[in-house]
C-alpha cells in the first residue's frame, strides 16, 4: 500500500483521506474522499450539487496527466422555460464586493459527482462505497461551521441562505431569543447523510438518474427552474489530455478550456519564467496585469475559447511542450507515483435546499463575472465557464506536485503564485504558500485594484499542494502544505506501517 500526502480544508476532511489510505486507497481515493466531505461541511462554498476539475497523475507516473472535466451544463433540455419569480440579485461585500443571481433559475446541471465516479472507475484502488463512507459519517454525526464557511455565511446567511426555510433552519440558532444569528452547535442536514448512502450503494448516477436526481430536478423545475430530467440524464465528465506547461525541468498539466482558469496559470508562469531574477511581487503584479487583461478583453467572451486559449499560449515567449493539450481544493500524492488535484464549487448558492435530499443546490448560473452572454444565455448542454485550475507539474527526475485553490478569480493567480515561488525561486512547499500575495482585479480596467496582502486573508484563495520526490537512497520524500488563509489541514499516512 502506498504512503500518501494529504493538503485538505479542513480537518474532517484530511481525516477521510486518512481513513481511505489506510484501507489500501492510493492518492486518487484519497483526495476524491477528503472533497466528498467537503461537500458536506464547508456550507456555502460546496455541496454535492457542484461542478469540479480533476486533474491527475495516473500511478506509477507513466500515463500523461489529464484532467477530468466535471464542471457546470447550462440546463433546459426538453424546451424548460424560466419562472418568472425563479431569480434575484443580492449585493455582498464579500470578496471585495459582488452580485450575485440566485433562486431556483440560478442551478446549473452539476457534474462534480459525475466526474468523482469516473475518476475513480480508472484510477482508484478501493471500492467507490470506501470513498463515500467518510462523507456519511460527517453527515451523520453533524459538524460545526468552519472558518471559510462562517467568514462567507457572515455576509449571506440572510441574504442568500436565509430565504429558503429548510436552508434558514441548518444554518441559523433555533433559540428564540438568537433569532437570525448564525448557530454555533452542529449542523446536522436532514436527508443529507441518507442521500449519501444511495451514492455509496448506487454509485455516482444516483445524483443524475437516481431517485436524489429526480426529487432535485422536480424541485428545481417547481419553483421555477432549468434543471430538467434530460439535463441531469444526459450529463456526461469529459477527460481530456491537461493543458501542459514546459517550466525548466518541470512539465505542468492544469486545466484545458472550458476553465479560463488554466490557461490564465498557464500563461502567468510562462511569463514568470522569462523574467527571473526581478522583484517576485514586482514581476506577479505586471504579469497579472497582462494575463488578466487579456482574459478580461478577449478569453471570457470568446466563442472559441479553445482556439483563442491556444494562439494566446502560443504568442507568448517560451517553449511549448511538443505534446499537444488535447471553491474547495484537495491535493494528495502518494510513494507510487499518483497525484491528485480535486476542485470543487457550488459558486455562491443557490440559498435553497433540495427537498428531500438535504443538497444545497449550486447558483452557477448567476456567477455573473463567469457567465458574459447572460443568465440563461447560452444553449442546454453548453459547458460554462470556470476560473478553476487544479495543476499536477511533473519533474524529469520523477518527481511531483498537485496544487490547487479556493478563491473565484484569485484561484488563477493563487496558484501561479505559489508555483513561481516552487519552481523559479527555489522556496519550499509551505514557504511558496506562505508567502504574502498580490491580485490585480479587473486589470487594464478604469476601476483596476492592486490588492498587496499585508496579513494572511481567505480573500487571497486557500491553496492545497503535496509534493512527492524520490530520494537517492530508492525511499520517496512525501509533504504536504496547508495554507494558513483557510483552516487548512495535512496528513502523512504510512500505510506500510498499517496493521
Amino acid at each position: 500500500m502506498p504512503d500518501v500526502a494529504i493538503a485538505a480544508p479542513n480537518e474532517a476532511a484530511a481525516e477521510a483521506g486518512e481513513q481511505v489510505a489506510l484501507a489500501g486507497g492510493n492518492a486518487i481515493d484519497c483526495a476524491l474522499a477528503a472533497s466528498l466531505v467537503t461537500m458536506v461541511n464547508e456550507v456555502g462554498i460546496v455541496s454535492l450539487s457542484s461542478g469540479g476539475f480533476i486533474t491527475v497523475q495516473p500511478p506509477g507516473g507513466s500515463e500523461p496527466i489529464r484532467t477530468v472535466d466535471g464542471w457546470m451544463d447550462m440546463p433546459g433540455r426538453g424546451g424548460a422555460v424560466a419562472g418568472p419569480d425563479a431569480t434575484w440579485d443580492v449585493h455582498t461585500a464579500y470578496g471585495g464586493g459582488v452580485d450575485i443571481t440566485i433562486g431556483a433559475g440560478s442551478v446549473a446541471a452539476h457534474g462534480a459527482i459525475a466526474a468523482f465516479g469516473e475518476t475513480h472507475a480508472r484510477w482508484g484502488s478501493v471500492p467507490w462505497a470506501r470513498v463515500v463512507e467518510p462523507a456519511v459519517e460527517v453527515a451523520h454525526r453533524g459538524f460545526r461551521l468552519g472558518s471559510a464557511s462562517r467568514y462567507y455565511l457572515d455576509h449571506v446567511h440572510e441574504s442568500i441562505f436565509g430565504w429558503d426555510p429548510a436552508s434558514h433552519a441548518a444554518v441559523h440558532d433555533p433559540r428564540p431569543e438568537l433569532d437570525g444569528q448564525l448557530t454555533t452547535d452542529l449542523v446536522v442536514v436532514p436527508g443529507l447523510a441518507e442521500t449519501l448512502e444511495r451514492l455509496a450503494r448506487h454509485g455516482w448516477t444516483e445524483l443524475y438518474t437516481g431517485d436524489v436526481g429526480h426529487a432535485v430536478s422536480a424541485d428545481v423545475l417547481e419553483r421555477g427552474g432549468l434543471l430538467t430530467p434530460e439535463d441531469l440524464a444526459a450529463y456526461r465528465p469529459v477527460v481530456r489530455d491537461a493543458l501542459p506547461v514546459a517550466i525548466g525541468s518541470w512539465t505542468l498539466g492544469t486545466t484545458p478550456p472550458p476553465s479560463v482558469g488554466g490557461v490564465s496559470v498557464a500563461a502567468m508562469l510562462r511569463l514568470l519564467a522569462q523574467g527571473e531574477g526581478r522583484d517576485p511581487a514586482s514581476a506577479h503584479e505586471t504579469v497579472q496585469r497582462a494575463v488578466l487583461g487579456h482574459r478580461l478583453d478577449v478569453l471570457d467572451h470568446s466563442s472559441d475559447l479553445v482556439t483563442d486559449a491556444a494562439e494566446y499560449l502560443a504568442s507568448l515567449p517560451g517553449p511549448l511542450p511538443t505534446r499537444p493539450a488535447s471553491t474547495a481544493h484537495v491535493s494528495a500524492s502518494d510513494a507510487d507515483g499518483g497525484s491528485c488535484a480535486v476542485t470543487v464549487s457550488s459558486g455562491y448558492g443557490s440559498g435553497m435546499i433540495a427537498r428531500g435530499t438535504g443538497i444545497w443546490l449550486n447558483n452557477c448560473l448567476g456567477e455573473q463575472e463567469l457567465n458574459p452572454l447572460g443568465l440563461h444565455g447560452t444553449a442546454p448542454g453548453t459547458r460554462l465557464l470556470s476560473n478553476m485550475a487544479p495543476t499536477v507539474a511533473r519533474h524529469r527526475d520523477g518527481a511531483s506536485v498537485a496544487i490547487g485553490s479556493p478563491g473565484a478569480d484569485r484561484i488563477s493567480t493563487a496558484v501561479a503564485q505559489v508555483l513561481g515561488g516552487l519552481l523559479l525561486s527555489g522556496l519550499g512547499l509551505q514557504e511558496a504558500v506562505d508567502r504574502p500575495r498580490v491580485h490585480v482585479h479587473r486589470a487594464g480596467r478604469p476601476d483596476e485594484e492592486v490588492k498587496r496582502e499585508d496579513a494572511p486573508s481567505m480573500y487571497f484563495g486557500g491553496v492545497g499542494a503535496t509534493l512527492r520526490r524520490p530520494l537517492a537512497d530508492g525511499t520517496v520524500h512525501l509533504e504536504a502544505a496547508a495554507d494558513p488563509r483557510r483552516d487548512g489541514a495535512v496528513r502523512l499516512v504510512r500505510t506500510s506501517r498499517a496493521v
